[in-house]
């Protein structure tokens, strides 16, 4: 039988559930109850053990789960949300997501993810903290726009050089770890060739994106956020769309691609081509991005330097 197990997740606790039906257990979110779960899940033998995306509280478990060779995948929320209303679940109880979580995941085919190794794990972390910094940052710079009293401005001053201090600290640990890896260490300076790609560019598409030369081209994509989706029906054709995926990322791809348009060859004159087609200037520079991201999966896939002949 293929079973299939549902984890909901909250602050201090989580509930499991099995695609069989058994009532859902409870267990406190310490190692003991990592511990426990771990047994029972592995008991089950389930073809694979589905989680939603909560904002990091599911990292700890789930790398727990993978160093205890149990298949585990993360999905966004939302498509549970939508899952749970097209099968009629419409009362909500930890324990009841729990039981949609597994109904889900024997239901749809979810690739499990591989357990990355602790540098790519670190990396992560301080690719988010870095995030965290620059949205910071940004919020600081806005304020002393608006700062008419010295008193407030030196405060946001002092404020805006201590994050900037620790902005240029993360990022020296960030490289710091990608230098000693030596497959991190390729894939940064193979990354770097490409024009409009930079040194911290290269080094968040390793940290947020480590499918990057393993997934194809439809794959990376999606993953990305910025593969257009049909939407017809009959002889209704509706607008192709983009989003999902790793907003974060997108969001972080959106100068680069700006610079590749003005200073990558092959790039601009995609986006040319676009614009050509009557397409917005938006659209054209999704397009643009979608394609610099599928030349560098293209290069990592095949340990390719940047080539404008190929594109």
């Amino acid at each position: 039988m293929n079973i299939a197990v549902g984890i909901d997740i909250a602050k201090n606790s989580f509930d499991v559930a099995a695609s069989t039906g058994e009532k859902p257990k409870t267990y406190a979110y310490t190692r003991e109850g990592m511990e426990k779960a771990a047994r029972t899940i592995s008991a089950l033998k389930p073809s694979r053990v589905v989680m939603e995306n909560t904002g990091g509280y599911e990292e700890k478990l789930a790398y727990f789960l993978q160093r205890n060779h149990i298949p585990v995948a993360t999905v966004n929320p939302r498509r549970i949300r939508d899952f749970a209303k097209a099968v009629g679940f419409t009362a909500k109880t930890d324990k009841i997501d729990a039981m949609v979580i597994a109904r889900f995941a024997a239901t749809i085919d979810i690739r499990c993810s591989s357990l990355p190794d602790d540098s790519t794990r670190k990396l992560k972390k301080l690719n988010a903290r870095r995030r965290q910094l620059v949205k910071m940052q940004t919020a600081e710079k806005n304020r002393r726009e608006h700062a008419d009293d010295p008193l407030v401005d030196r405060s946001l001053r002092r404020i805006l050089r201590t994050i900037e201090a620790e902005i240029q600290r993360i990022e020296a640990a960030i490289e710091k770890i990608i230098m000693n890896n030596e497959e991190m260490r390729e894939k940064a300076r193979r990354l770097a060739t490409v024009p409009g790609i930079g040194k911290t560019t290269a080094h968040a598409l390793i940290a947020a994106l480590p499918e990057l030369g393993d997934a194809n081209r439809r794959e990376i994509a999606a993953l990305v956020g910025v593969a257009p989706m049909n939407r017809d029906s009959g002889t209704f054709k509706g607008k192709r769309m983009t989003g999902g995926g790793r907003g974060q990322l997108r969001s972080r791809l959106y100068m680069p691609t700006l610079s590749a348009i003005r200073h990558n060859p092959p790039i601009r004159a995609f986006y040319e081509s676009k614009i050509n087609e009557g397409k917005t200037k938006m659209t054209a520079i999704v397009a643009a991005t979608r394609k610099l991201l599928l030349i560098m999966n293209t290069m990592i896939k095949n340990n390719q330097d940047w080539c404008p002949q190929k594109c």
